[in-house]
């Protein structure tokens, strides 16, 4: 009987779950809803008729991302690392598929959306899922073939390749740094060595770098960010009215809702620059403590990987360390572009930018993390 009941369990959803994550993930949300509202609420009423507009679809979004999250969250770490060889295919489908016209939905120039009956999904988005679990599992079914072997690494480098040179089809050149130097970090963790490792880093830094310079649109991007104030009505225009956002909300800002670059002067300001109307609204203090949040979410994560890998399970292990790597270049990246420290890369902030690809895909991340330490706390798999 007992043992009918541990194999029940297995694939109930996870209740009982790790508190500080949990406190993080929820906190993470509750603040994403509030700035949804407080950055979209004009912008929504001037161009749908409906101030709550985006709320609405934020909140729909993410009902359907806790409900996907049970489900995923339901499934044993064993079927994903079975299974992982078809999600792999999956993203390179996702990827292939969104540029086809008539599936694909172009958006100012690129074609990054699915149509998913009445919902759309953002291609690389679902690819980051689908390479996440595929790379843990790879890592730890052929760990020893990574780390000694040429072979492992240029079957791992093929891959990344195809990915990168689809997302720059569509293109997507945020998602394609988020994703190499995630499945780069899982690799060196793994046990890559440092001489390939490094080779692998100084290639993606060229590549991205030379395609950085021949495209006329990142280069103006580039060269605004190196001094906005000179292109502050043409290239730089974004990032200046973001930086006047952070100029305004000074040390403890200027109150929720009371911001004054959301109306209309911040353009993608519920979205892209979300931080932007967060700091003006909240101030350095309040910035200060929203980057903690994210650095104790991912810190949670890490130590949740660092106790799997001592008890010798690997899959759980490179996991929970790849998503913690995901979250916390994206929400370095999204920062880094709003506060003028990085070129614009048109990333969401994790949880907390409105966009419902994001929300989903991060749910559904957040998910195996739990699942992972589900069982670690029961013992089961």
């Amino acid at each position: 009987m007992k043992g009918k009941q541990l194999v029940l369990n297995d694939y109930l959803p996870p209740l009982a779950m790790d508190k500080g994550l949990v406190f993080a993930v929820a906190s993470l949300v509750s603040i994403g809803l509030v700035m949804v509202a407080s950055s979209s609420l004009d912008y929504a009423a001037a161009n749908y008729g409906d101030a709550w507009y985006f709320v609405k679809k934020q909140a729909i979004y993410l009902c359907m991302g806790v409900a996907g999250g049970l489900v995923v969250a339901s499934i044993p770490t064993d079927i994903w690392q079975k299974y992982s060889g078809l999600l792999l295919v999956l993203a390179i489908v996702f990827l292939v598929i969104v540029l086809l016209p008539g599936v694909g939905k172009t958006v100012n120039g690129s074609r990054r959306w699915l149509r998913l009956g009445p919902l759309t999904m953002q291609a690389s988005e679902l690819a980051k899922f689908c390479l996440v679990v595929y790379f843990a599992s790879y890592l730890a079914r052929k760990n020893h073939e990574v780390r000694f072997q040429w072979g492992g690494f240029f079957k791992m480098i093929a891959i990344i390749g195809l990915v990168v040179f689809l997302l720059l089809l569509e293109p997507d050149f945020g998602s394609s740094v988020v994703i190499c130097l995630t499945l780069g970090a899982m690799m060196f963790v793994a046990g890559v060595p440092l001489l390939r490792f490094l080779l692998l880093a100084l290639i993606g830094i060229g590549m991205l770098a030379f395609m950085a310079v021949m495209s006329p649109y990142r280069w103006n991007r580039l060269v605004a960010f190196m001094d906005p104030w000179e292109h502050q009505f043409n290239s730089g225009y974004q990032l200046v009215q973001s930086l006047i956002a952070f100029g305004r909300g000074e040390w403890f800002g200027l109150g929720l809702g009371n911001s004054l670059q959301k109306l209309f002067f911040l353009p993608e300001a519920h979205t892209d620059f979300v931080f932007a109307i967060y700091a003006e609204e909240f101030g350095l203090i309040g910035a200060l403590l929203l980057i903690g949040l994210f650095a104790f979410f991912v810190w949670k994560m890490a130590v949740l990987s660092r106790i799997t890998f001592f008890r010798k399970k690997l899959f759980g292990c490179y996991l929970v360390f790849g998503i913690a790597v995901m979250v916390a270049v994206q929400a370095f990246i999204n920062m880094g572009v709003a506060s003028g420290f990085l070129p614009t890369k048109g990333l969401t902030l994790p949880f907390i930018s409105y966009g419902g690809s994001s929300l989903l895909v991060n749910c559904a991340l957040v998910a195996l993390v739990f699942r992972v330490a589900w069982e670690e706390r029961y013992g089961c798999n």
